[in-house]
């Protein structure tokens, strides 16, 4: 299986780079554009060992919380893709 995590700053949180990004666009003349937020994506592959798919959510939050993100200003999501 493969489990792809987005993280990304709460709302409310000041995002530095994606204010650098939406101001670089503004000065090539993209200013129809409101908002940028930049996050982080990650792909894990599980091993083949691992079938249950409450055990994979569980490892996924766990390592999502701890890990990947900071709770505190970020949020998470993730989709599991089972292989065909």
């Amino acid at each position: 299986m493969l489990v792809k995590i987005y993280v990304s700053y709460k709302k409310g949180v000041l995002d530095p780079q994606g204010k650098a990004v939406h101001e670089s666009l503004k000065s090539l003349g993209y200013t129809e554009f409101e908002d940028v937020r930049v996050g982080k994506y990650f792909e894990i592959k599980i091993s083949d060992q691992i079938t249950d798919k409450n055990v994979i959510e569980r490892k996924i939050k766990e390592i999502s919380e701890k890990v990947l993100s900071n709770p505190i200003m970020e949020v998470y999501k993730y989709e599991i893709i089972e292989n065909s």
